[in-house]
């Protein structure tokens, strides 16, 4: 499947630098999966086009302020991204190191062999360079995530931009988050859920809708374009998860109701449809998801799926084409821009919306 397929051309302004002051206040364009029209909403909305006995998937990683500055012992600035870690190595007997993989960026690429320079008096020494913008790093003198903890900042994609000293940068410790995040992991926040607010949910459930989580610690390669000329050669990158026994109890009992499961954000899909088998029942478990979901893809879980504008020839948008049909979706797409919707992380909402539940 030629990934050119997935194109499209998207004006600089329509991508969101901050959130809105409410969460809840993001638009919500409503796209159903059968044939029919398109409709526009704000997501304060969502329980009125949920219906009892629905059930909601909700993914409960916590973004981990993965970025941290170093320098090099001359003095120039080293950006270091820091991905999920391995376990930790005993190193000298007066200390301890710990191997991750991190981005950098920096005028002049560190090598392997150089050591970086880190706040606490850390250090950081290059051990292999990945090639592809990764590099296996030993940190010593003090644990990565205690050095995230005290230094770092919020991984923002490349595409919201901040300069040095910006007062949004607080604001984005906050709003980067998702209200009921609690497992920490991420690099990247599960867009779709920072529409929600505490009041929305209790709404939901007050109107018959059901909750259920999974975890995702969503990784940066989640976001990444893909390069190959065919769709098919592209390979995620794995991401750890959890489906617990209760979410996998849940969707059993929404199944046998007639509900509907509705995921939010491309992470959900891709746990519960990782955990699915053809006679359509997940299993609960833990491990590392690498499902890459194209258009022909047959949905055995998930029926209808909230999630945000996504980027052109990312494999997250070939995932939403896969539910809503490529052209509609991208369709829908030309709608939002027409219409002034807000793209990316920070942006407005689509609901690929299921047809309404049969009773049981």
């Amino acid at each position: 499947m030629d990934v050119r397929l997935f194109d499209y051309s998207l004006p600089p302004e329509r991508i969101a630098q901050e959130p809105l002051s409410r969460r809840d206040s993001a638009r919500l364009l409503l796209l159903p999966r059968e044939p029919g029209p398109l409709s526009h909403h704000v997501f304060k909305d969502l329980p009125d086009l949920l219906e009892p006995g629905d059930l909601l998937v909700l993914n409960d990683t916590r973004v981990v302020p993965a970025r941290l500055q170093g320098r090099r012992p001359s003095g120039g600035q080293v950006e270091i991204f820091v991905l999920q870690g391995r376990e930790e190595q005993e190193g000298a007997p007066e200390e301890k190191q710990w191997e991750r993989d991190c981005f950098l960026r920096a005028s002049r690429r560190p090598k392997p062999g150089e050591s970086l320079l880190l706040p606490d008096d850390a250090t950081a020494r290059v051990l292999v360079d990945h090639g592809d913008g990764r590099a296996r790093l030993l940190f010593t003198g003090q644990h990565p995530a205690r050095l995230l903890a005290r230094h770092g900042s919020v991984p923002l994609p490349p595409y919201i931009k901040r300069k040095a000293g910006d007062p949004r940068a607080a604001q984005d410790r906050v709003r980067y988050q998702t209200v009921f995040a609690r497992r920490e992991g991420a690099v990247a926040a599960p867009t779709a859920g920072l529409h929600f607010t505490r009041a929305l949910l209790d709404r939901l459930a007050a109107g018959g809708v059901e909750t259920a989580w999974v975890t995702l610690h969503v990784g940066p390669g989640t976001f990444r374009p893909v390069t190959a000329s065919r769709a098919e050669d592209h390979r995620l990158d794995p991401e750890q998860f959890v489906l617990p026994p209760a979410t996998a109890a849940a969707v059993a009992a929404t199944r046998a109701r007639g509900g509907r499961v509705i995921a939010c954000g491309t992470t959900v899909v891709r746990t519960l449809e990782s955990r699915s088998n053809s006679a359509g029942v997940v299993s609960p478990g833990a491990g590392l998801c690498e499902l890459f979901i194209l258009p022909g893809y047959r949905f055995k879980i998930v029926d209808g799926l909230l999630t945000n504008f996504h980027l052109p020839r990312s494999s997250l948008l070939m995932l939403v084409s896969a539910m809503g049909g490529r052209e509609r979706v991208l369709d829908a797409y030309r709608e939002a821009m027409a219409s002034g919707y807000r793209f990316y992380s920070y942006g407005d909402a689509m609901f690929v919306a299921p047809s309404p539940a049969s009773p049981a």
